[in-house]
């Protein structure tokens, strides 16, 4: 059934009765429980992806993510109903569908622009199968200005007039690992811009009928897309301004965390907490999507720039600091045993891409030390691959927490891990008094050095 004209009313209850066919472009951490969401709402649902194994497991009712909570059970049931397929063949997934939602990864490549490729050969494969009274929307978070732009790119390729034949919306994804089922239905109101009214109001219906807290309209694709970007540039330069209000105040020699934690009493202060660096495929990535648009156009973005680049060094800080402390402790990098607590970028989430401590491993070992990583969620075979040895419970003198997972405190704390010299607590998860108490040095981002602390202290 074509809704593109239809009001979001009827389309809600063209969805719920199955009168609605959607194919999903990107089976990955979201494509897939967007899918299934879909299909759970009542729709016929198509999902593709250009990996014949990954096809063939899911349509075997087994998921790639099993990290995400409710997935595996909302396959089995789209998969039981006969409400979900999954196939490698792109065009005709869209012959067959009435709404084509695009959620494939655009990444940077080493100078930080954009790499559109994946994206655009998506939609020249839609356009080989568009049809009059098609909507097509991108999930995957763009650079602004996209959206339109592969509209146009269709429309060259199709023969179909775009906004008048077809439509192309923005519906950026707002979501989290490890919460993804929860973050589409339920923890934030949906964005949604489109190339024309009749578009917009279909893809309204669409969100309305799978998203509990609603649809916020803007008024195009393109501040769509730069709502999603200006949430994550926030982050990152938020991140940055504690990263380096931390770094101020260890040469000043006072508890950084104590200072934010006050200043956050004042309603206008909405400082976040320093850490190791920040990872993941969102933070580090969206700032270019806007950097390098505006150096196309002339315009210089300063502060996100800097922002990236106080991020990106934190993870050589963590390992001065664990130089420093070491040296405090009469030893060197060189020949020293060191065991990194947390590989994932996030507690919880078993992801990697672009890791603080990955850099940190990579760091302590080319400067002659023997490092040691542990992680719940990540097998010994793994961190072999990212470079460390396994930990097997044995001593070290500098023990690095990366993250913040309760388990690598409830460890310290308990004694199952034995420190003989320093704790380097990057993300500042730990009690600095509890380490003192233990008779271990106390080293953390933000935190004031041995013999450089300021006047009288209550303790941690």
């Amino acid at each position: 059934m074509k809704i593109r004209g239809i009001g979001p009313e009827r389309v809600k209850e063209a969805l719920k009765n199955g009168e609605v066919t959607i194919s999903v472009y990107g089976l990955g951490k979201l494509g897939l429980p967007l899918s299934l969401i879909l299909a759970d709402t009542g729709a016929r649902v198509i999902g593709v992806d250009v990996n014949p194994g990954l096809i063939k497991r899911i349509n075997e009712g087994i998921s790639p993510i099993p990290f995400e909570p409710g997935v595996n059970e909302l396959l089995r049931k789209a998969l039981k109903e006969k409400r979900f397929r999954a196939t490698t063949d792109g065009k005709k997934a869209a012959e067959e569908s009435d709404v084509m939602v695009i959620v494939v990864p655009v990444l940077t490549d080493d100078i930080g622009r954009p790499d559109l490729t994946t994206i655009r050969s998506v939609a020249s494969t839609i356009s080989e199968g568009l049809s009059a009274g098609d909507v097509i929307i991108t999930e995957t978070t763009l650079p602004p200005g996209t959206t339109l732009s592969l509209g146009k790119y269709m429309e060259a390729r199709c023969g179909l007039k775009l906004g008048k034949d077809f439509g192309v919306a923005h519906a950026p994804e707002r979501t989290m690992s490890g919460r993804m089922i929860k973050d589409i239905t339920l923890s934030y109101p949906k964005i949604v811009g489109a190339s024309d009214r009749e578009t917009l109001l279909a893809v309204k219906g669409i969100y309305e009928a799978i998203n509990k807290r609603g649809v916020i309209e803007v008024s195009n694709p393109t501040v769509a897309e730069a709502v999603k970007i200006f949430e994550g540039v926030y982050r990152d330069v938020n991140i940055a301004l504690a990263n380096e209000l931390a770094l101020y105040s260890e040469i000043m020699g006072f508890d950084v965390i104590e200072a934010i934690r006050a200043a956050n009493t004042q309603p206008y202060s909405h400082l976040h907490m320093p850490g190791a660096g920040v990872g993941g495929h969102c933070i580090p990535i969206y700032p270019y999507f806007i950097i390098e648009n505006a150096k196309r156009k002339g315009l210089e973005m300063k502060l996100l720039s800097t922002a990236r680049e106080v991020n990106d060094k934190m993870p050589f800080h963590v390992v001065y600091l664990t130089v420093k402390a070491l040296n405090d402790r009469g030893k060197t990098v060189k020949g020293s045993t060191v065991l990194i607590l947390g590989l994932t970028y996030r507690s919880g989430v078993k992801e990697y891409y672009k890791s603080p401590a990955l850099k940190i491993i990579k760091e302590l070992k080319d400067m002659g030390a023997k490092v040691y990583a542990y992680d719940p969620l990540t097998t010994k075979d793994e961190v072999v691959k990212m470079g460390a040895y396994p930990w097997e419970n044995n001593g070290v003198d500098a023990v690095i927490v990366v993250n913040d997972d309760k388990i690598f405190r409830d460890m310290i704390y308990e004694g199952k891990v034995k420190v003989n010299d320093v704790i380097v607590d990057a993300r500042r998860a730990l009690d600095p008094r509890k380490i003192i108490d233990m008779g271990v040095k106390y080293w953390g981002v933000g935190y004031p050095q041995p013999g450089e602390e300021c006047g009288f202290s209550r303790g941690a």
